[in-house]
């Protein structure tokens, strides 16, 4: 059944969507409606994971649950809870939640830049022929004191070779965002068999300490704002001539994220021949920083 929907707010509906393709589904961190079992039994296997909105939107409502040592805590926003017992932290996030629909995702280990955990954003758009078309890719690095890395909740904005160039090289560099590109395509061309009506995704990704991709979220209606910090504009400025094509307007005040300083080295592609080839990193050799200050 399809629709000729543009948007589609529920993240579980489009996790969904997205599972059922054998080629994409690799790529999916386990989720769940929220519920007590659920909780429990992935707390149990993972010992980290995200309990967000179903729907909604800017990192609003996202947080990070820990089993550690046979005790529990979640942070939401800057603010850290702690609990002796399951049953309490279940009682706390059961109250936070309220009404609203709530899923679990398993936790992703992701890289981090000076302490603080970083993922992906790709931009893919209909261009002028119809097509599917990676249009940007910007990395969010999360403000020092929280868990989520929107440009909303105060992240800064790289580029994706700033970050990962001084760690893997340059060609690997390459390797592993033509990889998220492919990822967008496949899950934009997945979505749109539902959803026809759909010209453009933000696709939210992230990447483990062994420089594997994960889908954490699928945006239907995308926030450009995050490109604008970008030193390449010429990135945000094909993003907004193919959204005005296909019936977008966009506001471009970004007043909460902030640029990237500039790099003390530039790489260029002149360099991929020097390139070494991609290192296994595993998670001993690159531990995963504590995102959460001491102080309560």
């Amino acid at each position: 059944m399809t629709s000729s929907l543009k948007a589609v707010s529920s993240k579980w509906i489009k996790t969904r969507i997205i599972q059922r393709n054998v080629k994409l589904s690799r790529y999916v961190p386990t989720t769940h409606p929220f519920d007590r079992n659920r909780l429990s039994s992935m707390l149990t296997q993972h010992g980290m994971l995200y309990v967000k909105p179903d729907i909604g939107s800017l990192g609003i409502g996202v947080m990070r649950v820990e089993k550690r040592n046979g005790t529990y805590r979640y942070q939401s926003g800057i603010h850290i809870y702690r609990f002796p017992t399951f049953d309490k932290l279940y009682q706390s996030l059961r109250h936070r939640c309220g009404t609203k629909r709530y899923l679990i995702q398993k936790g992703i280990h992701v890289l981090t830049h000076e302490g603080n955990p970083y993922d992906f954003r790709v931009m893919i758009q209909r261009n002028p022929s119809g097509r599917w078309e990676c249009t940007g890719t910007a990395a969010r690095v999360a403000h020092p004191q929280k868990a989520v890395t929107n440009g909303s909740q105060g992240g800064t904005i790289y580029s994706p070779y700033d970050l990962l160039s001084p760690r893997i090289g340059v060609q690997a560099t390459t390797l592993l965002l033509l990889e998220m590109e492919k990822i967008s395509r496949l899950t934009a061309g997945q979505l749109s068999r539902s959803y026809p009506g759909m010209n453009e995704l933000g696709i939210d990704i992230a990447v483990d300490q062994r420089l594997k991709p994960w889908i954490l979220e699928v945006n239907t209606r995308p926030d450009p704002c995050p490109f604008t910090k970008l030193a390449d504009q010429t990135i945000i400025r094909k993003i907004v001539r193919f959204g005005r094509a296909n019936g977008r307007k966009y506001d471009l005040t970004c007043s909460k994220a902030k640029k990237a300083p500039k790099p003390r080295l530039r790489f260029s592609t002149a360099s991929l021949e020097q390139e070494q080839p991609l290192p296994s990193v595993e998670p001993s050799a690159q531990p995963f920083s504590e995102p959460f200050p001491e102080k309560e």
